[in-house]
């Protein structure tokens, strides 16, 4: 991994030196855009409006415009403002794990000490498990305050930054205003069909389906080219037109029921399987007194 940026956590007089690395990556299949008719790649120019030429990123700065003036404002503008050039992980308070809302949750980054820190490093990482708190911190990153939670994970200090509260929206569905009337025994069903559904979260378990199937796309497409019969290459696709089941309780019904055909059929399989393991053994045993009796 490559670090993107170096600064150091300060809670009270104690400061601790860090790298900060990114600790989410994406694997999606990457496309562009080509023009239908041929094929041509579409690329992207920048184009001055007043003279007319493609311009270099070296040579861009960026500007404010209210409407009646333009601001512009150089790298060398930006990089003077006292948050870029404070390198400072504040920690401003340690508050109960679970006050940090997860919708406010952003971005995540791993925290490396330099190896003279290893040890306030260290007591900070168990101050937070002793503690089960959150240590919330501000810094500065890319030209942005952010406020962040400062968290453990296995040995290592987590920093996620957080939304601020104007970057939050808020619900408002006239729709909610109205209560349905949910009877007792439909209750009862959701309850049945959140137990047959429960289990402890195991994210590996899980795959995005929708990039494997782009890969497969992708794969037969360069074998077969316009020729491609996605019919034979995904198999055929359920239409979705009796997917809705307008009655609750026969939805929640038939959740149920399917729940548990699926876990009869895993019982039976695996009895079946475990029902093979003794005769095997016993066979085994076998051999062994036909020699003896010899």
């Amino acid at each position: 991994m490559r670090s993107i940026w170096k600064g150091a956590i300060s809670f009270g007089l104690v400061s601790v030196p860090v790298k900060v690395y990114s600790a989410t990556e994406s694997h999606d299949v990457s496309l562009h855009q080509v023009h239908a008719k041929d094929g041509g790649r579409i690329r992207y120019q920048r184009r001055c409006e007043i003279c007319g030429k493609i311009v270099d990123y070296g040579d861009i700065d960026k500007a404010y415009d209210d409407g009646q003036n333009t601001v512009v404002l150089t790298e060398e503008d930006l990089d003077s403002l006292p948050a870029e050039r404070n390198h400072e992980i504040e920690v401003v308070e340690f508050v109960p794990a679970d006050q940090v809302d997860v919708l406010r949750l952003d971005r995540s980054y791993y925290l490396e000490p330099e190896e003279k820190a290893l040890k306030q490093y260290t007591l900070l990482r168990r101050a937070l498990e002793d503690s089960d708190r959150t240590a919330i911190v501000r810094f500065a990153l890319r030209q942005k305050t952010r406020l962040a939670a400062l968290r453990v994970r296995g040995d290592v200090l987590l920093l996620q930054t957080l939304l601020w509260d104007d970057e939050v929206r808020k619900p408002a569905f006239d729709i909610l205003d109205t209560t349905p009337r949910i009877t007792p025994k439909e209750r009862d069903m959701a309850a049945q069909l959140v137990d047959s559904l429960a289990a402890d979260f195991d994210s590996s378990a899980f795959t995005d389906d929708y990039q494997d199937q782009l890969r497969q796309l992708v794969e037969a497409k360069l074998k077969d080219g316009a020729s491609l019969d996605t019919e034979a290459t995904f198999g055929e696709q359920d239409s979705g037109e009796d997917a809705e089941v307008v009655d609750l309780m026969e939805a929640l019904r038939r959740s149920i029921d399917s729940k548990k055909s699926a876990a009869s059929t895993t019982t039976a399989a695996v009895k079946k399987a475990s029902a093979k393991k003794p005769a095997a053994r016993k066979k085994a045993a076998k051999k062994p007194s036909r020699k003896a009796a010899s």
